[in-house]
């Protein structure tokens, strides 16, 4: 096991994807559900400290998950990612990866935090990204500059997977303890930059990954799901 805390982000509503359920419980294929996916990935990559965020239907999460962390946002119909975090690292004093819970991914992409966990790091690609997308752009020395929805010269996604160090999280919670509640986590990562902490680009390169916001990202993370996973 490697002694790395991983936090997923499973509280939300997910309401424009229509299903019902928390995105976590959505089928991919094969009876797996999105969430099913990510703990075989986390634990195919020795990462097996896992706490989830819950909120809306948690009960669900549980029945399905029975023996994994639980904690609750229980504000989670009034506030975003942000305040989701903030629950989900409030009482952590180690390395931690986090990600929400509507992303299906290969798991190559945690080979390569694993590889470069010497510094907090936010995964990106480098492909053409609409109005719904974390965009990013970069200082001259590859590190995280701007981290939202709206940089007009986005050079990517954020593909909501990142790595923070155990001596950044005190700056990260304080910085998402400002958040407005419907914020999301992105503002608290460039706050926590404006105090002087550092967040390289990951790019994640040829590796799959999807956040399923929509019914067409469904589509898309279902066909990976058929073509790759067992």
């Amino acid at each position: 096991m490697i002694f790395i805390k991983v936090v997923i982000l499973a509280a939300g509503v997910g309401s424009r994807l229509g299903h019902g359920l928390p995105k976590a419980l959505v089928k991919l294929c094969n009876n797996k559900t999105i969430l099913d996916h990510q703990l075989e990935n986390l634990k195919s990559a020795g990462l097996e400290n896992i706490r989830v965020v819950i909120g809306y239907k948690a009960g669900l999460i549980r029945k399905r998950h029975p023996n994994l962390e639980y904690v609750i946002n229980s504000r989670y119909s009034v506030t975003n990612t942000s305040k989701s975090l903030l629950v989900g690292i409030g009482d952590l004093d180690e390395d931690v990866i986090w990600l929400n819970g509507d992303v299906v991914f290969d798991h190559g992409i945690l080979h390569l935090i694993l590889e470069e966990r010497g510094e907090n790091l936010i995964c990106v690609d480098n492909k053409e990204v609409g109005d719904e997308e974390v965009k990013y752009n970069l200082t001259s020395d590859g590190y995280i500059k701007k981290l939202s929805k709206t940089i007009p010269d986005g050079l990517g996604e954020a593909v909501g997977i990142n790595y923070v160090k155990r001596e950044t999280l005190p700056v990260l919670r304080e910085s998402l303890m400002e958040c407005q509640d419907q914020d999301y986590f992105e503002k608290a990562i460039e706050k926590s930059i404006k105090k002087g902490e550092r967040f390289k680009a990951l790019n994640i390169k040829d590796n799959f990954c999807i956040e399923v916001d929509f019914p067409k990202d469904l589509e898309k993370a279902r066909k990976y799901c058929e073509e790759n996973i067992r």
